[in-house]
């Protein structure tokens, strides 16, 4: 996969800095305001599904790979030693 939760973390601070440029205009600084409210939105739907996907994974490492079956988000895949593959 292509993109990580670093990339999120740079996109974020790359928008910080846009809306610390102090050469921006009035209507510069409204526009990026409404980027980073979109930005903001979109990276809280990102952090909260990285945190079920978490949850999930923490489920198999507790419960064993039987719990997987319930947890439509983890593949069912297994290695050849028959422990969940990664």
């Amino acid at each position: 996969m292509k993109n990580k939760l670093m990339d999120l973390n740079n996109h974020l601070f790359a928008q910080l800095e846009r809306l610390s440029d102090e050469d921006l205009t009035p209507e510069q600084i409204e526009n990026e305001v409404k980027r980073t409210e979109a930005v903001v939105s979109v990276s809280q739907q990102i952090v909260q599904n990285a945190d079920l996907a978490l949850k999930a994974a923490k489920l198999v490492a507790e419960h064993g790979a039987f719990v997987g079956k319930y947890l439509p988000m983890i593949e069912h895949r297994t290695a050849p030693e028959g422990k969940p593959s990664e």
